[in-house]
């Protein structure tokens, strides 16, 4: 009798596992309360008198099942709170040679994460982490950035934003065509006058959908939501909205051949590309490009897969069959190149060569994505990159940052291979971006770092050209959470959600100020301001009432 009443006792508890991790993604804050007194009740009449260690830990008296039930609905914040304050729950000890090595249920939850997301963890831990759990939180982290980014700027004069209840905002002016705001055209409206937003304002059309991401090129804009819908607007001439057709949104669109995406990004030459959750790679708009000092189109295929030579455009998502055995962690679209990595941390380059951006160090153009070897001989894992005009960036996971080609790679010089940013060695990156001519990183310590051509959007007080990273002053100790770097305006968000900019006013909302004469002509498209109105805020200045979706450090 004893032997069937344990086998019905087991029979008991693997249906009872079933039932609860079932159960798990579905769990309200009132059926979890009322979980949690159910195990109290059973725990009182089943089992004796918990230990001082047991009362000091009561999570560690739950059911294996109901507990792994709880850390599956944490946040990352939290499940680093838990481990600093819980060490039997994190156990990562004693390490080897001395096998067995216990794994406790946070590490457990975090490799469970990073195994969902088809991220390769490995069984050694790498040179340099202290421990597993905070290695894998920091690895949990960044990989949640690199997917939700909470701004977004591009080369025409215009911000948007996704605020901390996951709404569209946008605000700037846009030119007749650009339709960069999201807000519908008016019946009657003049296109010759500039639409103009003077405030981050949410975008009508969006209010019902919570997004989590935003990216935007010169002419047009993404929005990924947290279903994994994406919505574009915009200008259309090259098809980069993804809509089937060559019409222009002046609101928010779903792409609807696309679902279930995580990643979106928007290049500088009427490009798009999404990362779906099983890291395949989707790229759409132009295949050709407008040579101004020929006067003519030219063929530039850097989607990622061969075209036909007399084919202009690809006007919806393309899957990057070269990458399909691969999953994609990463993407940056540059002008006419494109970067990606892949898990475990290598980085593939395609498109064209110009002044060695592709980090092959040879003038040949790459249709489909070539690793870069250069890369690959550094024995390290790489998990992003950030692409300009003809310059483009790769992070390593220790914070080691790689530059190559013009000279506004970090080096202030040509490279036609990737080389170590000397003037960052010693501070590890942790977010890094770049856009047109200019640059910038963010260090552990939330630091802010630019470097470019000289531009009124990199921060320091003076407007000169910076050929080396140098820090970012008058951010009054904030740590820097998420930054985009853009031709007129750079922003920053800090762990508090507060928005940082400098730049061309006019871009984020702040108005112009009656002092100076820095003002931009019509010729440009961007109008006129009266004379002795400043155009340009030089440090950084917070964008007053309005909060961004961050990610703060664990």
């Amino acid at each position: 009798m004893p032997a069937q009443r344990l086998a019905a006792l087991t029979a008991l508890r693997e249906v009872a596992t079933g039932l609860t991790q079932a159960a798990a993604a579905s769990f309200s804050d009132e059926q979890a309360t009322i979980a949690l007194a159910l195990v109290d009740g059973l725990r009182a009449r089943f089992l004796p008198p918990a230990s001082s260690a047991q009362a000091a830990s009561p999570l560690l008296q739950l059911p294996g099942e109901l507990l792994s039930v709880i850390l599956c609905n944490l946040d990352i914040r939290d499940l680093a709170r838990l481990a600093a304050t819980c060490r039997s729950l994190c156990r990562d000890a004693p390490t080897p040679p001395v096998p067995p090595r216990q794994i406790g249920p946070v590490e457990a939850e975090l490799r469970r994460r990073a195994e969902a997301r088809g991220l390769a963890v490995g069984s050694s831990l790498p040179e340099g982490a202290p421990s597993w759990v905070p290695y894998l939180l920091k690895s949990a982290r960044r990989d949640a950035q690199r997917r939700q980014a909470p701004l977004a700027v591009g080369t025409a004069v215009h911000s948007v934003f996704v605020d901390t209840e996951g709404r569209l905002l946008t605000c700037g002016r846009e030119c007749d065509g650009e339709l960069v705001l999201g807000h519908a055209v008016g019946p009657g409206t003049n296109p010759d006058v500039l639409r103009e937003i003077d405030y981050p304002t949410p975008v009508p059309s969006m209010q019902d959908r919570r997004i989590i991401s935003v990216a935007s090129g010169p002419w047009h804009c993404l929005a990924l939501s947290a279903q994994g819908e994406v919505y574009s607007w915009g200008y259309n001439d090259d098809g980069q909205l993804g809509h089937a057709d060559l019409h222009s949104r002046a609101v928010p669109s779903r792409i609807e051949s696309l679902s279930r995406v995580e990643r979106i990004a928007a290049g500088l030459n009427s490009k798009s590309a999404a990362v779906d959750e099983d890291g395949q790679l989707f790229t759409w708009g132009a295949a050709r490009f407008y040579d101004v000092d020929l006067g003519e189109y030219r063929v530039n295929n850097d989607l990622g897969y061969e075209l036909d030579s007399s084919t202009a455009y690809q006007l919806t998502p393309k899957r990057v069959d070269a990458l399909s055995q691969d999953r994609v962690v990463s993407l940056a679209l540059g002008n006419h190149f494109a970067l990606v990595v892949t898990d475990p941390g290598a980085v593939f380059s395609f498109g064209s060569q110009g002044r060695g951006v592709l980090g092959h160090g040879s003038p040949a153009g790459q249709v489909l994505p070539r690793r870069i070897e250069a890369l690959t001989r550094t024995g390290r894992r790489f998990i992003d990159v950030a692409a300009g005009v003809s310059h483009a960036l790769a992070l390593t996971e220790d914070g080691a940052l790689y530059g190559w080609g013009d000279e506004n790679n970090g080096h202030g010089r040509v490279e036609s291979t990737p080389q170590r940013v000397v003037a960052l060695i010693g501070q590890p990156v942790k977010l890094v971006n770049a856009r047109q001519t200019y640059s910038c990183a963010v260090t552990e310590k939330g630091e802010l770092f630019t470097w470019g051509g000289g531009s009124y959007a990199l921060g320091h007080e003076v407007n000169m050209p910076q050929a080396t990273p140098k820090r970012v002053e008058g951010l009054g100790g904030a740590r820097v959470a998420a930054v985009v770097i853009g031709a007129k305006h750079m922003l920053a968000a800090d762990e508090d959600g507060v928005v940082w900019a400098v730049g061309d006013r006019r871009a984020f909302g702040l108005g112009a100020s009656a002092a100076g004469v820095n003002v931009y002509h019509r010729a440009f498209g961007f109008g006129a301001l009266a004379a002795g109105v400043r155009l340009h805020v030089l440090t950084p200045t917070p964008i007053p009432a309005l909060r961004v979706r961050v990610l703060k450090s664990p």
